[in-house]
């Protein structure tokens, strides 16, 4: 499992330690509680607890999650690991919803307004609602964990493939186009492009092959438009044929091909645009900052026969990487919910208001969203019960538990354990 963060008497980050050490730190009342979210401990003496060993902070930023690794670099142990779902759909959904309720406002008869220009001008740097709450929800991350552990540099996936380097095979040097990781950038980029599956059959799950859709033997190139992935059949069959001849009895699927070989990873660039805003908001931090690529990342995985998931994405990112200790390492599950509505009043699915919507939040000190417990020590509700709050303003309020919703708990039995930060949490 990860390890427990530690800080001093006045905050200042300390190394790491086991959760059995918190533990009997916990119990010799050496140390309280600080956060519950990454769980963080604050020692009460005012000696440091060890000597700091310099942490590196590792990002793999991706369209739904983020991988996030804590590594420390001269050991290879990774003290810290989480995976950040974003909200991206969900403001994109939100967005189209209000989108639709203006145009149906203009459109009633109502009196007449002058038509306005220039009134939309985006900023420089400017990104969709839903990409800046994605470099918003890192670079909140980014700023706790440097409170919580002693981070010196940071390592980003910049981009999930290295563009110039699979026109130019010379653009960084013959480490690339004579080493271990020739070819992985190339490889990777294909096998998202044509989704893992053979071209000219779609047969999935055995091994492709890259192959040229117009034959090097008649004059085709090696360029990245020009090659597709195919499994060994049907690389056989098709030899050094031209693709129309080979296809010319499924023009469906010739047409399909010669389409999808001129389309650009539509996905993949949007990701990149986004990645580079991220890449000065982490620059902005005063921290060297590491970068890489996807196809890095994937041979580093590889060469440590490590699986495909999230936060080991993470852990890989950059040349920087060592030989990696995961042992134990439970990643932390964080999922973005936002801070909630500003909506005045709620509505049934006519548009209509069905409730209004109180214009205060905290009620006898707590607030919706709230993680907190609830000893019930009489009554028909006896027990104890940990979850989100939902607050009432008679005081009675509903907890959500693992169990199932349980209403009608007083506030007097609640104490609360984590407060409401926009984000949900899961091991």
């Amino acid at each position: 499992m990860s390890k427990v963060f530690v800080i001093d008497l006045e905050k200042r980050p300390l190394d790491p330690v086991h959760p059995a050490q918190a533990r009997q730190l916990l119990r010799n009342k050496k140390a309280a509680v600080f956060r519950r979210f990454p769980f963080t401990i604050i020692l009460k003496d005012s000696q440091a607890y060890a000597p700091v060993q310099p942490i590196r902070l590792k990002i793999d930023p991706g369209a739904k999650h983020t991988g996030i690794a804590l590594v420390n670099d001269s050991t290879g142990e990774v003290v810290f690991a989480a995976e950040l779902k974003h909200r991206g759909f969900a403001i994109r959904d939100a967005l189209t919803s209000r989108r639709q309720l203006r145009r149906t406002r203009r459109n009633r008869k109502t009196r007449y307004r002058k038509p306005r220009f220039l009134n939309r001008t985006r900023s420089k740097g400017w990104l969709a609602p839903s990409l800046q709450s994605r470099v918003e929800n890192i670079k909140t991350w980014v700023k706790r964990l440097r409170k919580l552990a002693p981070i010196t540099a940071i390592s980003q996936e910049l981009v999930r493939f290295d563009m110039h380097l699979m026109r130019n095979p010379n653009i960084q040097g013959k480490e690339y186009q004579q080493g271990t990781l020739a070819g992985y950038e190339t490889r990777e980029y294909l096998l998202e492009k044509w989704g893992r599956q053979c071209a000219y059959c779609g047969v999935k799950d055995v091994p492709l092959q890259i192959e040229h859709i117009h034959p090097r033997a008649k004059g085709g190139s090696n360029s990245i438009t020009n090659l597709t992935l195919s499994c060994s059949k049907c690389n056989t069959k098709k030899g050094s044929k031209d693709i129309k001849e080979f296809l010319k009895k499924d023009q469906t699927r010739l047409e399909k091909i010669l389409k999808q070989a001129k389309r650009p990873l539509a996905d993949a660039a949007a990701v990149n645009t986004t990645r580079f805003a991220l890449l000065e908001v982490l620059k902005s931090a005063g921290l060297p900052v590491e970068t890489g690529s996807g196809g890095l990342t994937k041979f580093n995985r590889s060469q440590q026969n490590l699986e495909k998931s999230h936060w080991l994405d993470a852990a890989c990112v950059g040349k920087s990487t060592p030989i990696l200790n995961i042992k134990e390492i439970k990643p932390l599950l964080i999922t973005a919910n936002g801070h909630g509505s500003r909506q005045s009043c709620r509505t049934d699915k006519f548009g209509f208001p069905s409730r209004y919507v109180p214009r205060f939040k905290f009620v006898k000190g707590f607030q919706t969203g709230d993680i907190v417990k609830a000893v019930v020590g009489k009554g028909k509700k006896i027990g104890e019960y940990v979850g989100r709050v939902a607050v009432r303003t008679t005081g009675s309020f509903n907890i959500s538990t693992n169990n199932g919703l349980v209403q009608g708990i007083s506030y007097k039995y609640c104490s609360a354990i984590h407060k409401k930060d926009g984000y949900g949490y899961a091991n």
